[in-house]
């Protein structure tokens, strides 16, 4: 995904599927590139939280300012433009890891 045209769409409801955001951005008249649910990987179970990409740096605008505070499933979307995950390592270039 293209990290500008990339949304993050908080605190979704755990039930809440990959197809049920391509619908409310459908419905919401966005063109949606991929769609993405982060999940725990070993229950399976939705974060509460996903990705999506979007068409457009307009269309992008547009979904946070048509979907932040959107009630889905009683509760509030919080949408903002997704930023770059900070590295694990620290800024000295090394792991934080103990060595023996």
């Amino acid at each position: 995904m293209e990290e500008e045209k990339k949304i993050y769409i908080g605190n979704l409801e755990y039930g809440v599927t990959e197809d049920d955001l391509q619908k409310l951005l459908e419905e919401k008249e966005l063109e949606v590139k991929e769609i993405k649910v982060i999940r725990d990987k070993f229950t399976g179970r939705s974060k509460g939280f996903g990705f999506a990409e979007l068409e457009t740096d307009e269309q992008v605008q547009k979904a946070i300012d048509t979907l932040d505070g959107y009630e889905i499933k009683d509760r509030k979307l919080k949408v903002n433009r997704a930023r770059k995950m900070e590295s694990r390592f620290d800024k000295r270039g090394g792991s934080n890891q103990f060595r023996k």
